[in-house]
């Protein structure tokens, strides 16, 4: 979920830094670079990564049978 957010922030600085605007309070399209690569830092170190099944041991869940 945090990659997909940090690629639209990353879509938007590159936007801001072809047009060479800028959002009142300072907010450049450098900014918004190193917006996305926090969040992508925090995706890679696990945060916000849980699913719906994130009960389960492994991530295939209970696919597997037992003999």
């Amino acid at each position: 979920m945090l990659a997909i957010v940090a690629a639209i922030i990353f879509g938007l600085g590159f936007l801001l830094d072809l047009v060479g605007t800028r959002i009142p309070g300072g907010i450049t399209g450098m900014t918004l670079v190193l917006l996305g690569l926090c969040l992508l830092a925090l995706h890679q170190a696990g945060v916000g990564t849980a699913g719906i099944r994130s009960g389960y041991n492994n991530w295939r869940g209970r696919t597997r049978a037992r003999r």
